[in-house]
């Protein structure tokens, strides 16, 4: 008896639609229908460390009734929403000593920093880096959008967006990029439950450029595939400090439009052979291919490049001589700090939140505390990285 063959884009479409509907039950269970996703209340202590200052210093300005009225709970403690850290920044910025001590965005001068997170691999924390990146500098008083350029749309996902059910009629960055009828990139962006934190939600529609591209190349209209995301982000340069652009893991046009676009470049590495090996090859060929950008007038210059080491396990032997291999290659270009790999950070995911949105008593205190200093020693470089690349230093 012949075995009964199946189609497989029957099976993977059954599968998908399966699967879409248990994430979409899934998703009503965390977050009721209409109900959107909001950022918890800081405790007084995450609010002064936020801030830079200490605990006093904030019970003191409750007391003498300045800066917004915190929710007293159970014991006189405070508690302050994101938009009361944001308005206690305002506060105290204008009786700072030194300009930008507590709102360190742009000035007159400074222009636009766009951060593009980009790594071949699956699996290397790019989307976790780039969530946590954002979500950190907008906390610490930059205005910040956020870009989902990958179509799996995992940034989208921890921002609250399931692609299949809220991006029906697009709304995506391919909206504003693609070569007929692009809409103005205002319309396709979104607020988040983050203070000072937008977003642009990606979905399977940015494939289309890939689709596309070849055509308008062969057709040479005179669109530049690469100049189109720096030409949307122009439009809204005066509207944010930083932008954070998740790349999707593979070297097509969306990719290298984003690179053309970028004025950073933020590359995650899991420190494995393999990994390091799957990492060489899409060097070359990025190489290889911002060349020919490069040489059709795409701008390849750049504030800075590093390497972002993620998922470290400290005592893992082999793991150290990798990060000591590429330190030994890369030198600088080699964040200092790395993104552990912890418990803490994946059972943020499995809820579709990230480290700094979660409660800190659902984890050990140690486990937690470990997780969370990584990420900000990370998110601190980097954001030293983009003030030098303002002209100041420490802050200044």
């Amino acid at each position: 008896m012949k075995p009964v063959q199946e189609r497989i884009d029957q099976l993977v479409g059954e599968h998908a639609l399966k699967l879409s509907e248990r994430l979409q039950a899934h998703r009503e269970q965390l977050f009721p229908p209409n109900a959107s996703k909001e950022l918890r209340k800081f405790t007084s202590g995450e609010a002064a460390e936020l801030l830079g200052v200490k605990d006093a210093y904030l019970r003191k300005l409750h007391l003498d009734g300045k800066g917004p009225e915190p929710e007293i709970r159970a014991g006189g403690r405070r508690y302050y929403s994101p938009e009361d850290v944001q308005a206690l920044r305002e506060y105290l910025e204008a009786g700072a000593k030194v300009p930008g001590t507590y709102l360190p965005g742009r000035r007159e001068g400074n222009h636009l920093q766009v951060i593009t997170v980009i790594n071949f691999k699956g699996g290397s924390g790019k989307t976790t880096t780039s969530a946590h990146l954002a979500q950190k500098m907008a906390l610490d008083g930059y205005k910040v959008l956020a870009v989902d350029l990958d179509p799996q749309a995992s940034l989208s996902a921890l921002h609250g967006f399931q692609p299949e059910f809220d991006l029906l009629d697009g709304g995506t960055l391919y909206d504003a990029i693609r070569y007929d009828d692009p809409v103005p990139v205002r319309d396709i962006i979104q607020k988040t439950y983050f203070t000072n934190l937008d977003i642009i939600p990606g979905n399977l529609d940015l494939m289309e450029f890939e689709h596309e591209t070849p055509r308008a190349i062969a057709d040479r209209s005179g669109n530049l595939f690469f100049t189109r995301v720096g030409d949307v982000l122009a439009e809204i340069e005066s509207d944010y400090d930083v932008v954070v652009m998740d790349c999707p893991p593979q070297l097509g046009f969306l990719t290298m439009s984003a690179l053309s676009a970028a004025t950073a470049v933020l590359v995650t590495v899991h420190p494995q052979m393999l990994d390091v090996m799957s990492m060489c090859q899409f060097l070359l060929m990025t190489s290889n291919l911002l060349g020919v950008v490069a040489e059709a007038g795409g701008d390849m210059t750049y504030d800075w490049m590093r390497y972002v080491v993620t998922r470290y396990e400290p005592g893992d032997g082999p793991q150290n001589q990798m990060v000591s291999f590429m330190r030994s290659l890369f030198g600088e270009h080699v964040l200092n700090h790395t993104v552990l790999k912890s418990t803490a950070i994946s059972d943020a995911g499995i809820t579709k939140q990230t480290l700094y949105e979660v409660e800190k008593s659902q984890f050990t205190r140690a486990t937690y505390d470990r997780a969370i200093e990584s990420l900000n020693s990370v998110n601190g470089e980097i954001e030293a990285l983009v003030q030098q690349a303002w002209g100041r230093m420490n802050g200044a």
